[in-house]
């Protein structure tokens, strides 16, 4: 089992107090009671103690075992289970006993399914409409560009559709081996020809050794397939034998990329050390709206 990593010699923006009190037992024990997992755990996220405490948590759907082997992340890879067919029932009834407001959905990726799991996609979408009033999120992979897939999920119409580019495409051979950044923009620009009204969301880690301007670079590229909402949070290594961390970008630099994103288009920018893409996500979809 790989060794999992102190924050020692970390700066002082990157320590976070563990919240007291709140919900985070509940939350665990309605998950292990419906039999779900969430990328809160299996990817080791800081923010785990702050969500679940607030009742809130990213469902990660399909397994917990990825098909891929990407050097940043630390959900389990290789051989993946079936897929089990009354899991959008499950995620539906968590929502209903979480009273969530917005729900976000997750997935490894599933190379070996033929749609890339995009019709389990959809169910869950379906699933928790027809049981709840949350608005729904998700996050996916890129189903190996095929479009059929990419519209099927598009044609639940979830709220919003998330697919991360991670980082900028110099790094991608090193960081996502498995991944073509290409393709990744062409999934977003698939989801909008689908459909204009789902609002496209995308995010990326700094901190892995790539230059602000490439991050601009990365930002035009986004807005050119008209991606409306953009995460950026600092690379943390999950375990001992994930990639290095390259630098530590300060608050100030996150402030600036924000500021930036704003200026290219955005709708929405959320940029900070902690940041990931399911943070504080009912709130940015909620300011959406009033705008």
């Amino acid at each position: 089992m790989p060794q999992k990593l102190r924050p020692a010699g970390y700066p002082e923006f990157l320590k976070k107090k563990i919240p007291k009190g709140g919900h985070a037992n509940r939350v665990r024990e309605i998950l292990s009671r419906l039999r779900l997992t969430t990328v809160c755990e299996s990817a080791k996220c800081p923010n785990l103690g702050e969500c679940f405490g607030s009742q809130t948590a990213t469902f990660m759907i399909l397994g917990d075992t990825c098909t891929r082997n990407c050097v940043f992340c630390g959900v389990n890879h290789g051989l993946p289970k079936s897929v089990e067919s009354d899991e959008p029932q499950r995620i539906a009834e968590a929502v209903k006993l979480l009273s969530l407001r917005h729900v976000v959905v997750t997935s490894v990726t599933r190379d070996d399914l033929d749609d890339g799991g995009a019709s389990h996609f959809a169910a869950v979408v379906k699933a928790v409409r027809e049981e709840t009033s949350a608005t729904v999120e998700i996050l996916t992979p890129d189903f190996g560009g095929r479009r059929e897939s990419i519209l099927t999920v598009a044609k639940a119409q979830p709220d919003i559709f998330n697919h991360n580019v991670e980082t900028v495409p110099r790094l991608y051979p090193r960081v996502r081996p498995q991944a073509d950044y290409r393709r990744s923009l062409d999934l977003l620009r698939t989801v909008k020809e689908g459909d204009s009204l789902i609002l496209t969301k995308s995010g990326l880690m700094v901190g892995l050794g790539e230059t602000f301007d490439e991050v601009v670079d990365l930002l035009r590229d986004l807005r050119g397939v008209g991606c409306e909402i953009i995460t950026i949070g600092q690379y943390l290594r999950p375990t001992a034998d994930s990639l290095e961390i390259a630098r530590f970008v300060t608050p100030q630099e996150f402030e600036q990329l924000e500021k930036k994103a704003l200026e290219l288009g955005f709708r929405a920018a959320k940029c900070g050390p902690f940041v990931r893409s399911s943070y504080q996500a009912a709130e940015v979809l909620q300011n959406l709206r009033k705008q």
